[in-house]
């Protein structure tokens, strides 16, 4: 497997990193005492390591392109986490710019 399709897998890596993170940090609500440490913790290592993999992965893809990606990932990520797990709305509009932003992340890896 060449470098470049391999740093791709990385980076999508990193993008679900950066859902878990979020998620990590949504279960942080409410809670107190060592089960706040313990998602705080959960949510420190899953942004490390996005970071360390959004880093791997820019060694041979565009940074111009795996920085947008990378977040488009950990906000539609994120978005989805909070209608699916934690009750957000789903209203039109959002799933609208939703939608928007996956073909735009779509977009952007068609060109690289």
């Amino acid at each position: 497997m060449g470098a470049m399709k391999m740093n791709w897998i990385i980076l999508i890596l990193a993008g679900l990193c950066e859902v878990a993170f979020t998620y990590c940090l949504g279960r942080t609500k409410g809670v107190s005492g060592s089960e706040w440490w313990t998602w705080m913790t959960g949510f420190a290592a899953f942004y490390v390591l996005s970071a360390v993999l959004l880093a791997k992965a820019t060694q041979t893809l565009p940074l111009g392109t795996a920085y947008p990606v990378w977040t488009g990932i950990g906000a539609v990520g994120a978005v989805l986490v909070g209608i699916f797990i934690f009750k957000e709305p789903a209203t039109f509009w959002r799933l609208f710019f939703l939608t928007t932003l996956i073909g735009s992340i779509i977009g952007l890896k068609s060109l690289s």
